[in-house]
């Protein structure tokens, strides 16, 4: 028997040298890439090389088409179309010898996302990744997809390579097609809107209750995505209305999340999305960007409720953020994969019987917290959720043993670069948290990150880098990054009233409108006008899970307008809002931070000052109220702000103005909360 069991052990060892040698057989282009999900396909068969003119002059020379695939690091169906199809040794081949195969991080480069998600909309009316598309030497998209079973692509490739050599002229047309789609989509923002009113504004709330899920939360169709902004602008237009259904219906929405299954129950933080209407079945990945601004979210939610679940929720997911994505230099990493061990969600879920071993004579308590079974929710094990949104002490205990065990499992992969346009989101909702709860680790941390941004992304020439891996930064930023990083900053002022934080802002503002801007449409392209590798700069107009850079932008000259009486700010961002008008009605979800500004224009927006000696206390105070329609700005010796001159003061005084024009002071927060909330 002992002899049996050194065979086996001698032959699974073989096996093991034998698939290390066929993974290192292969070595392509991508090796000497710093991105987390290119690395992953450096060893794959197939000849993939990096976005850039190498790859591009090649396919001319060779007079190939193109191959763009593109994903990220933690998603699971690229995954699985690696492993289908980029492994294969037969596909590779028809890969290698019909067309110049370029892998993309989405993440790194969403502008080459952009432009061919764009195209594949065209094409098939629906997106996502992994993204597969053909196009000419130029760039030019005649073809594309999403995931391809082997046997598929397998086809594709072979028709497309037939119809590449043979019938080139039908390729032509679907290319000429898709690029006279391309300007129409554009086309439509050009015409400025009606005049802003508040009628409008009701139109609006009326069409996008239509899509309510009035039972179970978010909107009636899955996948369910938590979308933070659009629960901010309904927070937003129910207090500004008092409009109690919205509020009601956030409320239901944040509850049916955090007690769900896209919540992890046991570590923190949210999946990317429900798989389900019952918020029950995560898509396991976990992103930074989602968890950045649910922080936020759930901190203004508690503002205007003190519900304490929300405040864990927080407390938890800040703490799951610290625990698995921190860098050692303050930066964040970006994402947390989707499988382990080649599994989606093995790490997340538990067996019955692993709960009973585990918690011993506890686990009948846990067990009816967590409705657990024997069946299980999900392919016979458990995905944790409750009923219950008051968690007792006993349970956390519970979970806190719960999460040690799990740390012994094989992890997820990490994707371990930083994004500067990401960690600004974390810094915004870092702010939110520290207004609402007055901990100073949310706004410590927060100004933590944004030192890391200054002193390494943040370039002499004004360059805003996006990415960061193992103290390389290389890939100049896109208007994603500098608006989020403009607000960041200027929420970082309203909570430490430094300056030197609403400077750098005015400084990238500054930037983007020498580099960024179309003076033709007032909007702002996504791409510098100093890159030269993408053939088409668009503009990224429509709100998804993060809101538009441009409507970011449009928010950003709205304050630092009123900030600092620039009022050419203000008259630009109304007119982004104007031209983008008559799309807000036709699918609010996707315009939701447009709206939110829509809202600042046509309802009255207060500038709040305090001067004084003693002022710290009274903006404390102030931030802990939800707020959403004002700016707050501390009067001080030495302050350069218009906001602030002339209302620096011996004694503590609160000014409640609307546009630049002020009430007579007042001494107490009751008295600013009476005039902003009339």
């Amino acid at each position: 028997m002992l002899a049996s069991l050194l065979a086996l052990l001698i032959t699974s060892c073989n096996v093991q040298i034998k698939e290390k040698m066929v993974e290192q057989k292969y070595t392509n282009s991508l090796i000497n890439e710093t991105s987390p999900y290119l690395l992953q396909h450096a060893h794959n068969p197939v000849n993939w090389m990096p976005w850039g003119e190498k790859a591009l002059s090649k396919a001319q020379k060779e007079d190939k088409p193109l191959l763009i695939s593109i994903g990220y690091s933690a998603c699971h169906w690229c995954h699985v179309m690696e492993h289908e199809s980029f492994e294969n040794i037969e596909i590779s081949k028809i890969m290698n010898d019909n067309f110049v195969c370029i892998k993309v991080d989405r993440e790194e480069r969403p502008d080459i996302d952009h432009v061919y998600m764009d195209a594949l909309h065209i094409i098939t009316g629906r997106g996502g990744w992994p993204l597969n598309c053909f196009a000419f030497p130029n760039g030019d998209t005649f073809f594309g997809g999403t995931y391809f079973p082997p046997d598929n692509w397998k086809e594709t490739l072979l028709a497309i390579t037939k119809t590449y050599k043979n019938d080139r002229q039908k390729l032509l047309d679907y290319s000429n097609q898709i690029k006279a789609g391309l300007v129409n989509n554009e086309m439509q923002f050009t015409n400025i809107g009606k005049e802003l009113n508040k009628t409008y504004l009701d139109s609006i709330e009326n069409v996008w209750r239509r899509n309510f899920d009035l039972e179970l939360g978010g909107n009636t169709r899955v996948p369910k995505f938590p979308m933070p902004n659009n629960y901010e602008t309904l927070l937003l237009l129910s207090d500004q209305k008092d409009v109690k259904k919205l509020r009601l219906h956030t409320f239901n929405t944040l509850n049916k999340m955090a007690t769900g299954g896209i919540y992890d129950q046991i570590g923190g933080g949210f999946a990317r999305y429900s798989t389900d209407a019952n918020w029950l079945i995560p898509h396991f990945e976990k992103m930074l960007y989602d968890n950045a601004q649910l922080i936020g979210l759930y901190s203004n939610a508690y503002k205007i409720s003190k519900n304490e679940l929300y405040k864990r929720i927080v407390y938890e997911t800040n703490t799951f953020i610290t625990r698995e994505l921190a860098g050692k230099n303050a930066n964040v990493f970006s994402s947390l994969d989707a499988d382990s061990e080649g599994e989606e969600g093995k790490y997340y879920v538990w067996s019955y019987d692993e709960i009973e071993i585990l918690l011993k004579d506890n686990s009948p308590r846990f067990i009816d917290y967590y409705t657990i079974t024997k069946t299980g929710n999900w392919e016979g094990k458990t995905i944790l959720t409750t009923n219950e949104q008051i968690e007792p002490k006993e349970i956390t205990d519970l979970k806190a043993i719960l999460l040690k065990e799990r740390e012994k499992r094989i992890r997820p992969g990490l994707d371990d670069k930083t994004l500067t346009s990401w960690n600004a989101l974390l810094i915004s909702g870092l702010t939110e948290a520290y207004k609402a709860f007055g901990d100073k680790k949310f706004k410590n941390k927060a100004e933590n990150i944004a030192q890391f941004i200054l002193k390494n992304q943040l370039q002499k020439d004004g360059v805003l880098l996006r990415n960061y891996k193992n103290g390389k930064s290389n890939i100049p930023g896109f208007l994603e990054d500098y608006s989020l990083t403009i607000e960041a900053f200027i929420k970082l002022y309203q909570i430490t009233f430094n300056e030197e934080y609403l400077s750098n802002a005015f400084k990238l503002a500054d930037y983007t409108f020498a580099h960024f801007y179309d003076t033709k449409t007032g909007f702002f392209f996504y791409t510098s006008d100093l890159q030269t590798d993408i053939s088409r700069r668009k503009k990224e107009l429509s709100d998804n899970v993060i809101p538009a850079s441009n409507s970011v932008m449009a928010k950003n000259l709205f304050i630092l307008g009123h900030y600092d009486s620039k009022y050419e700010y203000i008259k630009k961002s109304k007119k982004m809002l104007m031209s983008i008008n008559d799309a807000l009605i036709a699918n609010p979800s996707f315009y939701s931070n447009w709206i939110q500004l829509y809202s600042w224009f046509v309802n009255p927006f207060y500038e709040i000052v305090v001067g004084g000696i003693e002022t710290e206390g009274v903006l404390i105070e102030i931030n802990k109220n939800y707020l959403p329609n004002t700016i707050l700005a501390k009067a001080s010796i030495g302050s350069e702000l218009a906001i602030t001159k002339n209302r620096n003061s011996t004694e503590t005084q609160i000014f409640v103005c609307v546009d630049n024009t002020c009430k007579l002071p007042v001494k107490t927060i009751e008295e600013v909360l009476n005039n902003v909330n009339p």
